[in-house]
């Protein structure tokens, strides 16, 4: 059946390193989802310069929204889409622009809806896409590169923070140590491999706040790395990998697991790039089986940055709060706002 005018978003993500663009059904069904990635781009400087991202955006969009309105049969955009819907913030401003950019002159030249989407807020859609039977409340560990936040989550846009990083986030901390053991680029992905052949117990690295509240620390475990190879340069670097994988891995479980239980949540959901990695999708996955919860895992498409999780969330934002305003600027910094 061909879906209702208004039932199918445009989706445009561009916060970081990744265009992407995809089509989705009323908030649920995935009719296409594009991404072009830039790892190749920023390899040879172990990190993502923003300057190049940008610009590697301005060449990208064009054809990867292309490619996602032909792949999901849309030709006739201005009959057949809703609206939309593009990442604001946070992330990169200049990434951001581009996006933006792009996404309000197709609002324009269509006359359909623009809608703002909140990155983080688009990570706690991703679930639904694959499990549309998620059952509330849930406790929603969303964990990336820039980001590790707790939340619970009652439903599509009714969320509290119970807990966020202090200072670095458990992305940014993989892959600062994955730089200094010179583990390669992107830095999560390769200190993953690494680990899987060192032993996790050959060192005691620091588990900060693992006992007090929800908010969480990294930037100690990163330096007890380095002081650690310091002072015992023979040590194993799948050794060093594993012991402070198993240490972040400690730390995140342990919270989420003590937040399911103060909520009363039907089960724990990962989000976020960190959610790929191995080790903690089956230690999660161990704690929530003993704890007798669910364990929502979503896919590793669906963990790393993707337009088809802003579609999703832009179809309910614009359902519920309407369209934003052309107006709408970049918002860098933009923060997972109190919703209840």
């Amino acid at each position: 059946m061909t879906p209702a005018s208004g039932d199918l978003v445009l989706g445009i993500e561009t916060s970081c390193d990744e265009t992407a663009a995809a089509v989705v059904e009323r908030g649920a069904v995935v009719r296409s989802s594009v991404v072009s990635s830039q790892v190749a781009l920023h390899a040879p400087y172990g990190g993502v310069v923003p300057e190049l991202a940008g610009r590697s955006h301005l060449e990208r969009l064009t054809g990867v929204v292309s490619e996602a309105l032909e792949l999901a049969g849309v030709r006739k955009p201005a009959e057949e889409l809703g609206a939309v819907a593009v990442t604001y913030g946070p992330g990169l401003v200049g990434s951001l622009l581009v996006g933006l950019s792009g996404a309000k002159a197709l609002s324009m030249a269509w006359g359909v809806p623009l809608v703002g989407v909140n990155h983080l807020e688009a990570h706690l859609f991703a679930a639904l896409l694959e499990r549309p039977e998620l059952r509330w409340p849930l406790v929603v560990l969303l964990v990336s590169g820039g980001h590790t936040v707790l939340v619970r989550m009652d439903g599509p846009g009714r969320y509290e923070v119970l807990g966020q990083t202090l200072d670095d986030a458990a992305g940014e901390a993989y892959d600062k140590v994955a730089r200094y053991l010179g583990l390669g680029y992107p830095g999560g992905p390769a200190l993953d491999r690494a680990a899987a052949d060192g032993d996790p117990a050959a060192f005691s690295f620091p588990r900060a706040l693992m006992a007090e509240g929800y908010d969480f620390s990294f930037s100690g475990l990163k330096t007890s790395v380095v002081r650690t190879v310091e002072r015992h340069p023979e040590a194993s670097t799948v050794d060093i990998a594993a012991s402070f994988q198993q240490a972040v891995t400690d730390v995140l479980v342990a919270k989420a697991r003590r937040a399911v239980a103060a909520v009363g949540a039907s089960g724990l959901c990962l989000a976020g790039g960190v959610a790929a990695n191995s080790l903690l999708r089956r230690v999660a996955t161990e704690a929530c089986a003993a704890d007798g919860v669910d364990a929502y895992l979503p896919s590793l498409a669906m963990c790393t940055d993707n337009a088809a999780m802003v579609a999703a969330a832009g179809w309910w934002r614009l359902a519920s709060d309407g369209p934003s305003p052309l107006s709408l600027g970049a918002a860098p910094n933009l923060a997972l706002p109190q919703l209840r």
